[in-house]
């Protein structure tokens, strides 16, 4: 089935992740024009004739987070409206992904919400990457495309020469995607044993695992204040590692977390272009920002074509 010629557009979230990817698919971005009313009620207007068009819209709901998934739908029912053939969400970074159930009484489930507000505003499918939770994806009663940026981040590792290496998940959750980077590495697997109090902070326990003399590579999803990461890569010091190097796909990096980044023992911490990183943030000399807009774009690409996405993730 065909859905009309790709058209790419851009939100305001991030605008230079949606210009790699253009440039990577070797065409424009689509001409629109968005603004906020002086109360910042959103503002948005196609440029072009996009009437059965398959049309692909570059957001993530990052912060703010409220203010960029509103725009989102918004622009959603703008392609909607102006009879798209079919518009796909290309949401890098999900948020409200981390409230994914009812783990204390009289909480909503905001992945689900979000999930729901997507497709009333006229989603016709998502593509995103690395969702705090895999079953985020039957929240949605549309095709969602799942993406890894592990094969982004692994080439990367792969490339320091780091000698013998132990793969660290600072928590029991994350062991599955440790363990997936370790098998691709052929390194050591370690966990963080920690148990998070009260008022959401991370008290570290153990470290499962033999890390003594070797860099230990720790490999979250999400870095939000870095709490996590910062007392694990103390306690793989404190365990006999040799150098400790942090790696994560969402650079959330909110309130002290780039304070706890510069006085953490860590080398570097490596993530992705997910989530715009301002200024501030980008000078840390610790910090590597690897792109996935080329991932993205084949994925986008494949997706148009009706191909194969799973290829993507070897």
């Amino acid at each position: 089935m065909s859905h009309g010629p790709l058209k790419l557009f851009t939100g305001s979230a991030h605008p230079a992740l949606a210009r790699e990817i253009a440039e990577s698919l070797g065409q424009p971005l689509g001409a629109a024009r968005l603004h906020r009313f002086p109360d910042s009620e959103v503002s948005f207007q196609i440029d072009e004739n996009i009437r059965g068009a398959d049309v692909f819209i570059v957001q993530p709901t990052s912060s703010p987070v409220d203010q960029n998934l509103v725009e989102l739908c918004i622009m959603i029912d703008a392609f909607r409206r102006s009879s798209a053939s079919r518009i796909t969400a290309v949401v890098p970074y999900y948020g409200y992904a981390r409230q994914d159930r009812k783990d204390k009484p009289r909480v909503p489930i905001s992945a689900k919400l979000v999930a729901n507000l997507l497709s009333a505003a006229g989603t016709n499918r998502v593509l995103t990457m690395d969702l705090h939770k895999a079953q985020i994806q039957g929240f949605f009663d549309i095709p969602v495309d799942h993406l890894f940026a592990a094969p982004v981040i692994i080439e990367h590792l792969a490339k320091l020469n780091m000698g013998p290496v132990t793969m660290v998940s600072p928590d029991a959750g994350g062991a599955e995607r440790a363990r997936a980077y370790a098998k691709r590495l052929d390194a050591d697997l370690a966990i963080v044993d920690k148990r998070r109090s009260e008022d959401g902070t991370a008290e570290v326990m153990n470290v499962v695992g033999d890390v003594r003399g070797r860099v230990c590579v720790l490999a979250d999803d999400i870095i939000d204040t870095a709490g996590t990461i910062q007392k694990a890569a103390q306690a793989l010091i404190d365990n006999g590692a040799a150098r400790v190097v942090a790696s994560a796909v969402h650079g959330v990096l909110s309130g002290p977390a780039l304070q706890r980044i510069e006085s953490a023992p860590i080398d570097k911490l490596i993530v992705t272009n997910t989530i715009p990183l301002p200024v501030e943030k980008a000078a840390c000399g610790k910090i590597v920002v690897l792109s996935v807009a080329r991932l993205l774009a084949q994925a986008i690409r494949s997706i148009h074509e009706e191909t194969s996405v799973s290829k993507l993730f070897v």
